[in-house]
């Protein structure tokens, strides 16, 4: 006899069926063995799901029941399965793009119009006769209400084609003009809106600089000269950004207005030349090939040069030497290539020799025993030292070196002038030094020597002045330089110089420079290499490759 048909299973209301009996040993306790045996009985279908909790009362387990059964919660909590994502909506297509933005340009010229001071009649339809339709190239359309007296007396190019002639032969007011292939169609209206206004260049004070241009540029074109006076006057007189510059001059000299004003504005961001500031070819010997602008440039920089040469004010003399040198190497930069920019060769040796004069001049005061002008040393050595940094830069610094090296004179009356004075002037000698040891001063072997020969010993005074005075002294920098100058010497003066320093070092110590890398790259030189024994050349072992015959 065939067992009794089995019922079918109920459906789950949860979305997380279970996947085997034991997971439900801790959610429902009560049940679970009730559950079992009637499972070993074959009364239930082994697929079933367990019964429900025999207290009805409570459809959901209770929030100490969650609490203590919390790690079996959160596995289910994890297998939920996910939530269908809600449709995205559907994006409009480029027709409803371009009713948006016909519709912000309504919004936009309808603030424009409610802008109007009471009685203006801009965009009136009620006395308006002529109905003028602004197309953009994008395909915007905008109509305005118009007068034709208003255009054909502010604008040249209205007044060509809103004729007598032309009014006549239309047969219906109000007079339709279209207007196509507009650049923007707002600041055309403003443009036209400025016809109506009484003051034009109080309305222009409450736009900004590029809103003023596009207005200019659509008054040039519809030979509007009132507007383009009034732009060029806002022009001239507020001030700008200065991204706005390369803008202004390029439209300037796109509109050719040079009849209207605009040079006035165009001296904000240019030099006039005169018939006599020409440009001419300067001959500045083998060393220099350098093109003058006998104008402003030259001028100008060398009268920034002198100013903070010249200047008493520590403080503000450090920042503009800062920002002089900025403007210098900006200016070099831009002009590709040239020796300094608009700044010659001659011009920074004549500021150079200046300081040298005085420099020169206060040492020996000082050392006849006159300290009343005692800081001026100090002072000039400064500015040498930044005349040599922009001199070294711009790769031009060959003469100086030549020209500090032949000091023997001032380096002889070093010693008689206080160290707290004059250990400024080492730091000219020691930037020589860092620029020669880095490749960026290339000179004769004499007059290396010749430098060393003259200003190493004072060096060697100062520079425990200098490592205890000097805020922000590279002394590593320093020494490097010092070594690596040494060693473009001959042999033999290296030995010289390097066995001298090795005895002043064991008694001065930290106020020597250490050079002790030089030294031990002399030693390698002198001796090492010399008496190590010479390699064997490699054996060549040829070996005869005989063809069988």
């Amino acid at each position: 006899m065939d067992p009794p048909p089995q019922p079918p299973a109920p459906s789950y209301a949860s979305p997380n069926p279970p996947t085997s009996s034991s997971s439900y040993t801790q959610s429902y306790p009560s049940s679970y063995t009730k559950f079992n045996t009637a499972l070993n009985a074959g009364l239930l279908n082994p697929m079933s799901p367990p019964p429900l909790p025999l207290d009805k009362t409570r459809s959901s387990p209770t929030l100490f029941d969650m609490m203590a059964n919390e790690q079996d919660y959160q596995p289910r909590a994890a297998a939920a399965a996910p939530v269908p994502p809600h449709p995205q909506p559907h994006h409009p297509l480029a027709p409803a793009r371009s009713v948006d933005r016909q519709a912000m340009l309504q919004d936009r010229v309808a603030e424009l119009i409610g802008s109007c001071s009471p009685g203006n009649q801009f965009n009136d339809a009620a006395s308006s006769d002529v109905r003028l339709t602004l197309t953009s190239r994008d395909g915007l359309s905008l109509a305005l209400c118009v007068h034709r007296h208003i255009l054909v007396a502010h604008s040249r190019f209205f007044a060509a084609k809103l004729s007598d002639r032309w009014s006549k032969q239309q047969r219906s007011l109000p007079h339709i003009v279209e207007i196509s292939d507009c650049d923007d169609v707002e600041v055309y209206v403003e443009t036209l809106r400025l016809m109506y206004c009484k003051d034009l260049r109080r309305r222009l004070m409450r736009e900004d600089v590029a809103k003023v241009l596009g207005i200019l540029k659509v008054s040039a074109a519809i030979v509007f000269d009132a507007g383009v006076l009034s732009c060029l006057e806002y022009l001239e007189a507020a001030p700008w950004a200065e991204d706005d510059d390369e803008k202004v001059a390029a439209l300037l000299t796109q509109l050719h207005l040079e009849n209207s004003g605009a040079g006035e504005v165009l001296k904000r961001v240019s030099l006039e030349l005169t018939p006599a500031l020409v440009t001419e070819e300067v001959d500045t010997g083998p060393n220099c090939n350098a093109t003058s602008n006998a104008g402003g440039g030259e001028e100008v920089l060398v009268r920034l040069l002198q100013v903070v040469l010249e200047g008493k004010d520590e403080k503000a003399r450090r920042e503009m030497k800062g920002l002089v040198s900025k403007m210098l190497r900006e200016n070099s930069t831009s002009r590709g290539g040239a020796i300094g920019g608009d700044l010659r060769k001659e011009s920074l040796y004549s500021a150079c020799n200046g300081c040298l004069t005085l420099l020169h001049e206060q040492f020996v005061r000082a050392a006849g025993g006159d300290q009343s002008e005692v800081a001026q040393i100090a002072r000039q050595a400064d500015n040498l030292h930044w005349m040599l940094d922009i001199l070294v830069e711009r790769q031009i610094a060959e003469d100086f070196l030549r020209t500090w090296a032949m000091q023997s004179e001032l380096a002889e009356i070093h010693g008689k002038v206080p160290a707290i004075h004059r250990y400024e002037v080492s730091r000219v000698t020691a930037r020589l030094f860092v620029g020669v040891g880095k490749g960026q001063i290339l000179v004769s072997k004499e007059a290396r020597s010749q430098l060393l020969s003259t200003w190493l010993e004072p060096f060697y005074e100062d520079f425990g002045w200098m490592r205890r005075a000097c805020k922000g002294l590279d002394r590593h920098l320093i020494e490097d330089g010092l070594s690596n100058t040494i060693l473009t010497l001959p042999l033999a003066t290296q030995q010289e110089i390097l066995l001298a320093w090795f005895n002043r070092f064991l008694n001065s110590g930290e106020d020597c420079p250490n050079i002790q890398r030089g030294f031990e790259v002399w030693w390698r030189r002198a001796f090492w290499k010399r008496t190590a024994e010479p390699e064997q050349p490699p054996r060549l072992r040829i070996t005869a490759i005989c063809e069988n015959s």
